[in-house]
């Protein structure tokens, strides 16, 4: 029965190794030293295992006893595994006119800025029309102030250059820069915080008075009424004693007249009469 031939990118194994002889790897890294290969694939079949062909451009070829299933499993994981960690980088393109108002400028750049921080190459290009490109100096002059504006995000990987009638710049990100921005931002964002905290106290302590001049004006309010009343029941009293003497001057003055009065029998009226 023919043997089939393994895929390219597969090693040999087993009875697909051509080898005479081959330099044997134990399953433990151990080197067993050159050995030929009907002994090689003995050994192999003694620990229920395979004899895999790991250098078969070496002479005599490298083989290793292991478990190839196991081992095939174990490299499409690593292999899964680089290829989540990896990242792929999307080249990102911005065009800019040698006579750009300041205001699409700044939107323009902004918008280089968020493309470096997201990981993205930037190629800057601007685009020369008519008698433009006699002054290629003006796209020179851009180019070199969108460089300045996100050196704290990315940093010019070509330089610029003519390329038939546009000027180009390729910029990439600098993780260093944008690691020193990002610390600069968290703190200034401490600070503020910091300062707010601080501010909060001092205006408690502001309002701290207004709070207690509440009581003080109850307690001005409640003095106040408690003095109506008394100079009231002192009023009252007043008024009460006034009342009684005026009854009192009013019995002592009164008098009986003289004419109206009635005589009184005297003792020596009494005697003469008898």
């Amino acid at each position: 029965m023919a043997i089939s031939t393994p895929a390219n990118n597969e090693p040999r194994i087993n009875d697909r190794i051509r080898a005479r002889e081959v330099r044997l790897v134990a399953p433990d890294g151990e080197q067993i030293g050159i050995r030929p290969l009907p002994e090689a694939l003995a050994m192999a079949r003694e620990l229920e295992l395979d004899l895999v062909e790991v250098a078969d451009k070496a002479n005599p070829p490298v083989c290793r006893i292991m478990d190839y299933g196991k081992y095939k499993y174990e490299a499409a994981q690593r292999a899964k595994e680089s290829r989540r960690k990896s990242t792929n980088v999307v080249v990102k393109e911005m065009k800019y006119r040698p006579k750009i108002g300041h205001g699409d400028f700044d939107t323009k750049t902004r918008k280089v800025e968020k493309f470096l921080d997201e990981g993205h190459k930037v190629k800057v290009t601007i685009m020369f029309r008519g008698r433009e490109m006699q002054h290629p100096e003006l796209g020179k002059r851009i180019l070199d102030e969108v460089a300045a504006d996100v050196v704290d995000s990315g940093r010019v990987e070509v330089f610029a250059k003519l390329d038939g009638r546009n000027m180009t710049m390729v910029l990439a990100p600098d993780k260093k820069a944008q690691a020193a921005k990002a610390a600069k931002a968290t703190e200034r964002k401490r600070e503020e915080e910091a300062a707010s905290a601080a501010a909060e106290p001092a205006a408690v302590e502001a309002s701290e008075p207004a709070t207690l001049s509440e009581p003080a004006e109850v307690i001005e309010a409640e003095v106040l009424v408690e003095a109506i009343d008394s100079a009231g029941v002192v009023e009252a009293e007043q008024a009460v004693e006034a009342e009684a003497a005026e009854a009192t001057e009013e019995v002592v003055v009164v008098e009986v007249p003289a004419a109206e009065a009635e005589p009184v029998p005297s003792e020596a009226a009494e005697v003469t009469e008898a």
